[in-house]
């Protein structure tokens, strides 16, 4: 369930977990159109037969495809009233802490960390950790920026 905040809960709420979104299947399909869309025809991606004989046993996702799954993830934990834009603004760390296989499923679990005023909204820093199911350790440790621009 997506946490409606208001920019005057925003300072309360730093430090706080917002919560996790629901869980996503990383397919072959999913794998397959990323590497379509990016040209990264690795095989330990795309070649089922050659994965399961590789490090992994099965074929894994690009980090960049776990790392573009953030986007859809976070809008199921988070909304600020009163926003009309949204912009990627920049990220300040991505680890890929461990491979996700095909089949696999993965959630985001998201942290406020700071916000900042800027022209015409504020700017939310996020902490923000894309685990996999039955994983002791992520796929994901990543440090967002997003700006928020408020309607007039």
């Amino acid at each position: 369930m997506t946490r409606t905040a208001t920019l005057a809960d925003l300072d309360a709420l730093v430090g706080t977990e917002l919560g996790a979104s629901g869980w996503r299947e990383v397919t072959q399909e999913r794998i397959d159109t990323f590497a379509d869309a990016t040209d990264d025809h690795q095989w330990i991606h795309v070649d089922p037969e050659r994965a399961a004989t590789g490090p992994f046993g099965a074929p894994i996702a690009h980090g960049f495809l776990t790392l573009s799954l953030f986007i859809p993830l976070w809008g199921e934990i988070f909304a600020l009233d009163g926003v009309e834009t949204k912009v990627n603004y920049g990220l300040d760390k991505v680890r890929f802490t461990s491979p996700v296989k095909v089949g696999a499923r993965v959630r985001l679990v998201a942290t406020l960390a700071r916000v900042e005023q800027i022209a015409g909204g504020v700017q939310l820093h996020v902490s923000g950790i894309i685990e996999i199911e039955g994983a002791e350790r992520p796929a994901v440790v990543i440090e967002f920026i997003e700006r928020d621009y408020l309607a007039k």
